[in-house]
């Protein structure tokens, strides 16, 4: 399964990338006319078997958002830019990171990758199952509740996948999200 999963990431994330490059391109000139700062972010996440890599954005927020809050957003959040808002309405901040996907720090499908500081909020054991797979573009928490998550319940969906993984929960939870970005066209 695992060697069977990592072809299919490889193959659909290069497909994806030249498929939709033009439109990559309109989307880091959007950026780069909308504020000064860097096209990407990166911020350190914690992958497969609990090494961390550096996983990339389109840059939504200010340049220097990191200093001025918390790894997670409020609504209305002053850092957010003006493309950065319907960037991440539509999920196409998140775009950059089939590059991870293509380097092998991330699955199309898996658990989304924990900051560091996350580790909190887990106990050992959870730690270790969470990290058995590689992360994710989108998950089983995103393909359900979206941001909409009651806390601990992303933890709960997310352990929940690292359990029950196979081709088949892969495919409903990639139709769920196309179903959420398209219905819902939001977080």
């Amino acid at each position: 399964m695992r060697a069977l999963k990592r072809g299919a990431d490889l193959v659909f994330s290069a497909l994806l990338l030249l498929l939709l490059a033009p439109l990559l391109l309109l989307l880091a000139l959007a950026v780069r006319l909308d504020s000064p700062g860097p096209l990407l972010f990166r911020q350190q996440r914690v992958g497969l078997g609990g090494m961390t890599f550096s996983m990339l954005k389109f840059r939504s927020m200010v340049a220097d958002a990191p200093l001025l809050g918390g790894y997670s957003t409020v609504p209305g959040d002053p850092r957010i830019t003006r493309s950065g808002r319907w960037l991440r309405r539509f999920s196409l901040d998140e775009l950059p990171q089939l590059l991870n996907v293509l380097r092998g720090d991330m699955s199309l499908v898996g658990p989304r990758p924990d900051v560091p500081a996350q580790r909190t909020g887990y106990s050992e054991e959870e730690w270790r199952q969470r990290h058995r797979v590689r992360p994710g573009i989108t998950g089983l928490a995103q393909a359900t509740v979206r941001s909409h998550a009651r806390p601990g319940q992303r933890k709960d969906l997310d352990l929940r996948y690292v359990r029950e993984q196979s081709l088949g929960l892969d495919l409903w939870i990639l139709g769920q999200t196309l179903r959420q970005l398209l219905g819902k066209g939001s977080y």
